[in-house]
């Protein structure tokens, strides 16, 4: 048997230079997956816990750690989770998770951190020394927090829109009730 005759049915040719305007790294992510006003939040949510962590590991001494080392925990969690989650939602591995596992884990997630963050910034300004550097992690510690309440505020309220439209509008509860079942 010949090499040519085995390999060539199976064997395509160097494609060459890749073609069209998304090529490389670039064509593994897909920005649109999410509506713009959340993909900001998104991209808000891991700026903002990224600087938090950074400027509260710049700070060099404390006299009462534990909300500082508290904060420098969340802060990184929050940064790291924010990416995972962006992670998820741009590439493709969303379409080989369910997507109703994801934006049910994106859902509780931002929940989660935005509340623990917005405790762990409360804790740290009770706890902080007064350095420009702690009061810079503290002002990125409350807007991460906020970004992410805002972005679950939103996630709430486009499942409940979702709920609403899946609702029958026809009939009311009194006249469920009230309706023979065999009818």
């Amino acid at each position: 048997m010949e090499n040519g005759a085995v390999y060539s049915p199976t064997t395509e040719e160097d494609p060459g230079p890749a073609r069209g305007p998304r090529s490389g790294i670039a064509a593994y992510f897909f920005l649109d997956r999410l509506p713009g006003p959340r993909r900001v939040l998104k991209g808000l949510q891991l700026l903002l816990s990224l600087l938090a962590f950074i400027c509260e590991e710049v700070v060099s001494q404390c006299t009462l750690c534990g909300g500082l080392y508290f904060f420098e925990f969340v802060s990184c969690s929050a940064f790291l989770l924010s990416l995972l989650i962006l992670i998820v939602y741009c590439t493709p591995f969303y379409e080989k998770v369910d997507t109703t596992k994801v934006k049910s884990s994106d859902f509780y997630i931002t929940l989660g951190t935005g509340c623990v963050f917005l405790l762990a910034s409360i804790i740290f300004v009770s706890t902080h020394d007064r350095t420009s550097a702690e009061i810079a992690a503290i002002v990125f510690g409350f807007l991460a927090s906020f970004m992410f309440l805002l972005d679950f505020a939103i996630m709430l309220y486009e499942k409940r829109q979702e709920s609403q439209l899946r609702k029958p509008e026809n009939t009311t509860r009194a006249e469920a009730l009230t309706e023979p079942l065999n009818a």
